[in-house]
């Protein structure tokens, strides 16, 4: 045997190519020899071996299969964080829809079927814009005058008449059709002064400014047309005018009269009643969208929707409509104390 250090000292030499032999048969393959030397290639690393021997040279393998030379262990570990990433999506929107869930309760015993929902709001809509473009108007041109003829106080009282009147039919278009399921259960159109709710109040008084800059914002969106004239309601007169009779007698209506019956309809009866085929969150909202339309204004829809979704959550805390009565009269009174500026 030689030594190392003989080996080192030998002269390294150009082999001649008649030293080799050729061989008469091809060399043989065998599996067993690559696995003995290679126990690691097992099970999964048999079908890889195979695949890069079948269809196309190692030397330029088609992009298409670089996938099959990622180690097992790899593909395993990003397939499990995609799943537990889908997993944390998945379990976040779960709790926040579950905090929601319980910071407005769940829905109510609704006994009645769309039929009557959709019953009560088109007759409430019809006999809001009968009475306010017709009767009314009606009964003051046969009492001998026209609104546009009256003084800050006639058009002051004729507002408050007219407020006044919507409100009564829409509670007797309530009252009419839900007689049938009497006695009601014992959470609807429920007003207490007990209960935990002033907090909830004081905390949606501190949405106002936010409610205003909506307004702002709203604005930009959808500007007033050049065509459209620019001119002051009576409420705005009346202001300017200084007519303290007058002022007094809008402060009534909207922060009286206006916020009762729009709470009585929107929230103690629409919100509760489509708890029946929705979630409470998602009554809120659909609410909250049909108080804005019912403005007739698009100028003030984004304003109107979020300031019924917060007296709609305040409302669905508390089961209690005094507290969004009184959150609707504080906004309006916030409205008409800043036209007075």
């Amino acid at each position: 045997m030689l030594s190392s250090h003989s080996l080192s000292h030998r002269p390294i030499l150009a082999p001649s190519l008649s030293k080799f032999r050729v061989p008469n048969r091809p060399p043989t393959f065998s599996l067993s020899r690559i696995f003995e030397h290679n126990p690691r290639l097992t099970k999964s690393k048999w079908k890889i071996s195979c695949f890069r021997h079948e269809g196309f040279s190692p030397e330029n393998p088609k992009p298409e299969y670089i996938e099959h030379f990622l180690p097992e262990e790899l593909v395993q570990t990003e397939l499990y964080k995609s799943s537990a990433h889908r997993r944390d999506w998945k379990s976040t929107l779960k709790e926040a829809a579950d905090a929601v869930s319980r910071a407005v309760g769940s829905g109510w015993t609704v006994p009645w079927t769309a039929e009557t929902i959709l019953q009560v709001m088109l007759l409430w809509v019809a006999a809001f814009w009968f009475i306010g473009s017709w009767m009314i108007p009606f009964a003051a041109h046969m009492a001998g005058f026209s609104k546009e003829s009256l003084t800050f106080k006639g058009q002051a009282l004729f507002s408050l008449v007219t407020d006044v009147t919507e409100g009564l039919a829409g509670i007797a278009i309530l009252h009419r059709c839900l007689s049938h399921f009497h006695p009601l259960p014992s959470d609807w159109f429920k007003f207490s002064l007990r209960g935990k709710w002033l907090f909830d109040v004081a905390l949606g008084c501190l949405m106002f400014p936010f409610v205003n800059q909506l307004s702002q914002f709203n604005l930009t969106l959808l500007p007033l047309m050049p065509s459209t004239p620019v001119t002051l309601s009576s409420v705005e007169q009346s202001i300017l005018a200084r007519d303290p009779v007058a002022m007094a007698l809008y402060a009534i209506v909207v922060s009286i009269c206006a916020p009762v019956w729009e709470e009585i309809v929107f929230r103690g009866f629409l919100l509760p009643s489509l708890t029946r085929y929705m979630p409470v969150w998602s009554a809120i909202l659909v609410s909250s969208v049909a108080f804005a339309l019912a403005h007739f204004n698009v100028q003030r829809m984004l304003p109107l929707i979020f300031l019924g979704m917060v007296m709609g959550v305040v409302f669905a805390r508390s089961r209690n409509l005094l507290p969004s009565m009184l959150l609707h009269s504080l906004w309006n009174g916030f409205v008409f104390l800043d036209l007075m500026r």
